[in-house]
């Protein structure tokens, strides 16, 4: 990718200077504008992304591989059966297996890259690593055609990561500053959930009132020229910052308003407890939500003992989240995406100093999708009997990018405003770099 491009987080003072809450049209310019192409009927509304930074190992969640022998398949040798014939998962996975019903698996999923960045990249646009333009992420372009060129309103913006920003590479790319996502910080974990430039730590809503009033005290300027209109927009949009704050908007993030029973089903840790903020922010419309798990899935050293620490709270902490939105009628509208950008080695290092480790994997791994138009109890392609190889059906990320705009209403084939005029397409083409295999018509 191009070095000079980097990730560039958005503080609370650029949300405001910029104009991220509102005040459309002062601070954003049109370049962008109107760049919505004819789409498909849309049956989803928003995607959750569950985003395993470092890469899970296929084998060790759901693809099993019990009679390759102990080294594949470790001490994890006992895969369990799910609510669905026919599907077992691994064996710290108990409450994921009773919902197998609600999700898919795609066993078949392919890029051929090895390193962390690149396959990142190609995992979350499609595309290789290297070209000229570097392009947006999945969330980039939702949050462009289901957000702020869809009329979107909400003072929340329409791509949120939780909590910390993945930052392997450019997620908005070409599409600019204002198509990145807002991390927020924070571990909703904690008695308080502290979000960057929504909840302050240690200032009481009371003081941020008092500032606020004092701030208005001294605005001798904004006295002067009153009515000018470039500094009322700049009102409208502390108005709304304030709103979400210390108003309605920003109680999205209160977990307090939450019924101790349904967070403890969650789990009380940081995934579990993002997993509910994920569906609080659906729920208020929301388009793109990243989760972005961080930590111990990059298991070169001593796979088997992380494995048996996350595991279990990645399943508690997505089992409850798929539970939580059946219940609440969300699930048909909202696309759970699940997977790393890429497994591990199927043959486990038993040698020092790995002692168990996984490396990192490309040709074949996992991924799970549920929700959003998608039918549960599938399991789309497969690996080889040792995991090593795709066997039949191969899913490139194109192909499952393709799909998930798809169910948005987002035309896979239309094309992405540029600001060099490059004709660039929402999904690639097999010219571009990785074949395309065609789009998940199987299970939508």
């Amino acid at each position: 990718m191009n070095s000079h491009l980097r990730w560039l987080p958005i503080s609370r003072r650029e949300a405001l200077r910029e104009g991220f809450f509102g005040a459309a049209g002062l601070l954003w310019g049109s370049r962008l504008a109107g760049a919505v192409p004819t789409a498909p009927a849309a049956k989803a509304k928003s995607v959750i992304q569950i985003w395993m930074w470092g890469g899970p190992a296929h084998l060790d969640t759901f693809d099993p591989k019990p009679e390759a022998g102990e080294n594949y398949c470790g001490p994890l040798a006992r895969p369990i059966e799910t609510n669905v014939a026919g599907i077992r998962i691994c064996e710290l996975l108990p409450l994921l297996a009773k919902q197998a019903d609600k999700y898919s698996l795609i066993r078949g999923m392919t890029h051929g890259v090895f390193a962390h960045e690149t396959a990142s990249y190609t995992v979350q646009t499609g595309r290789i690593a290297g070209g000229h333009e570097v392009y947006p992420s999945v969330g980039a372009v939702v949050s462009l055609f289901k957000g702020y060129n869809a009329g979107y309103k909400g003072l929340i913006p329409p791509y949120i990561v939780l909590t910390q920003p993945q930052g392997r590479f450019s997620e908005a790319g070409f599409l600019g500053s204002r198509y990145q996502p807002f991390a927020t910080g924070g571990d909703p974990g904690q008695a308080r959930f502290v979000v960057e430039g929504v909840v302050g730590q240690g200032i009481a809503d009371q003081r941020q009132r008092e500032r606020r009033e004092f701030l208005h005290q001294i605005d001798t300027l904004g006295r002067a020229m009153k009515g000018d209109p470039q500094l009322a927009a700049l009102g409208g949009a502390e108005e709304q910052a304030y709103e979400l704050i210390l108003g309605d908007a920003g109680k999205v993030f209160d977990l307090s308003q939450e019924k101790d029973p349904l967070r403890d089903r969650y789990g009380r840790n940081t995934f579990g407890q993002s997993c509910l903020v994920a569906r609080r922010l659906v729920e208020r419309g929301v388009p793109y939500v990243t989760i972005n798990y961080q930590g111990g899935w990059d298991t070169h050293k001593q796979n088997f003992q992380v494995m048996r620490q996350r595991l279990p709270q990645m399943d508690q902490g997505l089992a409850a989240l798929l539970q939580d939105l059946s219940e609440r009628g969300l699930l048909a509208t909202t696309v759970v995406w699940w997977n790393g950008e890429f497994g591990r080695t199927p043959k486990v290092d038993w040698e020092a100093p790995w002692n168990g480790g996984r490396n990192h994997w490309g040709d074949v791994f996992s991924a799970l999708v549920a929700g959003g138009g998608f039918r549960g109890g599938q399991v789309v392609g497969s690996s080889d009997a040792k995991g090593e190889q795709v066997k039949d059906r191969p899913v490139y990320p194109a192909d499952l990018i393709g799909s998930i705009y798809e169910l948005l209403g987002i035309d896979p084939d239309g094309k992405l405003p540029n600001p060099t005029g490059l004709t660039a397409r929402v999904t690639p083409t097999a010219a571009e770099g990785l074949p395309i295999a065609g789009r998940l018509k199987e299970f939508m």
